[in-house]
């Protein structure tokens, strides 16, 4: 499972095809919430840069990764329309927290139509506040506008940011250090979860 958390890794096993399943994963589905999403498309930029395991162009890779990013919203928007009202009631599982669908729930109703876009750059609440949209009703045409926008600053502005940044001298000189640095970020998030989830398990022990 460990390896699913090295975007390095991930990219020269599985390639382009791989990068556009996760980031669909990531972006819609209940069980792409830990996928490293960020760190992916950064490291996809990075790589293109120094022509690593990526030979596509920038633009291209641009496009898929947005068309695959605003799928997987399509895909959690239509799933939380159909089983969204039975998801809040479903008890937690190995992969499955009510914890994380409810943080997409208060983040939705904090920022409304907007957190479609904003979500998008909040590890783990990207996953579930498409979701969360469809749950409540939120207008089809608009949900799409605010996902397409989303979808192409995320998966543009993130995958160009590593592109660009793979031609400065020290990071084109230090990739190795780079990507490393990258995997120990990707599993902050994952390791906060857990910390906060051992935590509750405790405090509900303690305190039945």
């Amino acid at each position: 499972m460990s390896q699913f958390l090295d975007p390095q890794w991930l990219i020269s096993t599985f390639g382009l095809i791989g990068i556009l399943v996760l980031v669909f994963a990531e972006s819609g589905l209940l069980i792409g919430f830990f996928l490293p999403g960020d760190s992916l498309l950064f490291t996809t930029g990075l790589l293109i840069a120094n022509r690593q395991y990526l030979h596509q162009p920038l633009w291209l890779m641009c496009l898929l990764i947005s068309i695959a990013a605003v799928l997987g919203d399509q895909f959690g928007y239509v799933f939380g329309r159909r089983f969204g009202p039975a998801l809040f009631r479903r008890p937690d599982s190995r992969l499955f927290k009510q914890e994380n669908l409810q943080r997409a729930s208060a983040f939705f109703d904090k920022y409304g139509a907007r957190s479609i876009v904003l979500a998008r750059f909040v590890p783990i609440v990207r996953t579930f506040t498409p979701i969360v949209a469809g749950a409540s009703g939120m207008h089809y045409r608009r949900f799409v506008g605010y996902n397409v926008l989303g979808g192409v600053l995320w998966s543009c502005g993130v995958t160009i940011l590593g592109y660009f940044l793979g031609q400065v001298a020290f990071v084109k000189n230090n990739i190795e250090l780079i990507l490393i640095g990258i995997v120990v970020i990707s599993v902050i998030p994952i390791a906060i979860e857990f910390l906060r989830g051992r935590r509750r398990s405790k405090v509900s022990t303690d305190h039945p």
